[in-house]
């Protein structure tokens, strides 16, 4: 197993590697002079001259390119073009409230999802099946920042239940987490309720109502357990959607996360947040499928032993 664990996360290297150099390409390609977003347009063709140089964009693209990994294996992502901070310090106050969003989210997705699935599988055909799929369906297909939009209509304008936007007290987590992680509840919802079906058929299920185990017990030690196998892949890719998705919800409801951070860095042109903000997502996202990788052997003792 640490072998295993040892290759995954080689193959990391070059994951990182390519995004650094995706990212960095387009962003080079991108109309518009960051110069010119510091100086102002009431900067003199010296100035500008003077901020390139600064910034180092008088430099030919690759030696940028290097000069960019280097510094960033040593963790300097340079400074922020609009606020003239370090790019690592302004990401560090903001990534605290993604993951807490995030986590909730994704809390918030897991019980719903796995609810509904297990629901839909036990139940199946009958009226609470074709409500819980209808229900997943409509998660799927309603666009988040739809979704937020109405939440925020229904519960903080015309309820006055909770917050609008912003931070500050659990009350503001509720809205973005639930238009964050309605998407994610929904593909659980149907990926565990696929599972469980095709558990629910086995021998050993059959064994075991036979020995006359209660129904409570039967789906959830032996039934559950078994389905959650492939609907880990599932959670564990969702776990990298809802940190892409914060970049939406943050939008919405003035979340002050990396999503909002990196939205911000993009109108502004601010290259080197841009690029520290994709590299950082992309870093989650691969550390996550590895973690997901890992787990297969704890629920899956056939993995672990091969």
């Amino acid at each position: 197993m640490t072998r295993y664990i040892l290759n995954r996360m080689a193959t990391l290297i070059p994951v990182l590697f390519g995004v650094s150099v995706i990212v960095f390409s387009i962003l080079k390609f991108v109309p518009g002079d960051p110069a010119l977003q510091v100086g102002g347009l009431d900067a003199s063709p010296e100035d500008l001259a003077a901020i390139r140089q600064q910034l180092g964009l008088d430099r030919p693209v690759h030696v940028q390119y290097l000069y960019f990994v280097g510094n960033a294996l040593r963790g300097d992502f340079g400074k922020s073009i609009r606020s003239n901070r370090p790019v690592l310090e302004e990401m560090w106050s903001r990534i605290p409230n993604t993951v807490v969003l995030t986590a909730v989210a994704m809390i918030f997705a897991i019980l719903l999802g796995t609810g509904l699935g297990i629901l839909a599988a036990v139940r199946q055909y009958s009226l609470w099946d074709n409500l819980a799929m209808a229900t997943a369906m409509l998660g799927i297909s309603v666009p988040i920042f739809w979704l937020g939009l109405m939440l925020m209509l229904l519960f903080a304008v015309q309820l006055r239940w909770f917050p609008t936007a912003g931070t500050g007290t659990a009350l503001h987590l509720v809205l973005p987490a639930l238009t964050l992680g309605a998407a994610s509840a929904a593909i659980i919802a149907r990926q565990v309720r696929s599972a469980m079906l095709e558990v629910l058929r086995q021998d050993y299920v059959r064994t075991a109502r036979a020995k006359g185990l209660k129904p409570r017990k039967v789906i959830l030690r032996h039934a559950l357990t078994n389905a959650l196998i492939p609907a880990v892949t599932i959670i564990g890719l969702q776990f990298g959607y809802l940190l892409a998705g914060a970049v939406v919800t943050e939008t919405v409801f003035a979340w002050p996360g990396v999503g909002r951070l990196l939205v911000d860095a993009i109108k502004f042109r601010d290259f080197p947040v841009v690029q520290a903000t994709i590299l950082w997502l992309a870093l989650i996202f691969s550390t996550v499928n590895l973690a997901v990788d890992v787990l297969y052997g704890y629920l899956d003792p056939r993995i672990k032993y091969q």
